[in-house]
């Protein structure tokens, strides 16, 4: 604190800087703690970017992340060894069905989808090009979560798996009817083959009981001066 900011707290005025407290990390965990959130699934963890993030914010609940490719679950497992409250589910991905799915590998590993990239992601970013094809398990969430979750738990699902998130609120089954809250990347225009729309995500999920409560910014793509992706963050309010 400067001395002019100390000076204005005696008389009652506080000039200290709000840009953390308005920053959009900051406003999630202002939701997490609103709905006294527990436990946050992590789908498409990669090499846990996200948890870390709610980690630098002070959400202190329990993360359970998964993430399907060898190299991202290696440095995702290290990164939470030194988190009791931040496991890590053996390698796989998450979708509508078990068994196993290719996935396209990306040299960004983040931008690694198990759908087909379009024809304006590969044009707009060659360094996210596709490296290699590759096999890795899949599982249903409803048939694997349980094991991570305690029965009073209040759960947020977050989903960041470029554009199969679809298939991932499928395999939730009834599970679903039991989150608190969802968050997931929506697109403004299609990265990948196939994927959902963001009005069409809306229109889910409020049909599914959840209420639009925090747009959060994604990919902006200078190139083009325009917003491709963002994140809602949805809540089912308590009856």
């Amino acid at each position: 604190m400067t001395p002019l900011q100390r000076i204005a707290r005696r008389l009652g005025y506080d000039l200290a800087p709000r840009r953390t407290a308005r920053s959009p990390d900051a406003q999630l965990a202002a939701v997490l703690e609103r709905f006294s959130v527990s436990c946050v699934l992590d789908v498409g963890a990669n090499v846990g970017q996200y948890a870390l993030r709610l980690r630098a914010v002070g959400y202190a609940g329990r993360i359970v992340s998964f993430e399907p490719l060898p190299e991202a679950h290696a440095e995702l497992t290290r990164r939470a060894a030194a988190d009791p409250a931040w496991q890590v589910a053996p390698r796989m991905a998450i979708g509508e069905r078990d068994g196993e799915v290719e996935i396209e590998v990306s040299a960004e590993s983040d931008m690694s989808s198990i759908l087909p990239q379009s024809a304006l992601l590969r044009r707009i970013s060659p360094t996210s090009a596709v490296i290699r094809r590759e096999r890795v398990p899949v599982a249903r969430l409803d048939e694997i979560a349980p094991a991570w979750l305690q029965r009073d738990d209040e759960v947020v699902l977050k989903i960041d798996v470029q554009g199969y998130e679809p298939q991932v609120l499928e395999g939730a089954g009834a599970l679903l009817r039991t989150l608190r809250g969802i968050q997931l990347e929506m697109s403004m225009v299609p990265c990948y083959e196939g994927e959902r729309g963001f009005r069409e995500t809306i229109d889910y999920l409020e049909a599914a009981g959840f209420e639009l409560y925090l747009l959060l910014p994604g990919y902006f793509e200078r190139k083009l001066a325009r917003q491709l992706q963002v994140d809602g963050v949805f809540v089912r309010p308590p009856r």
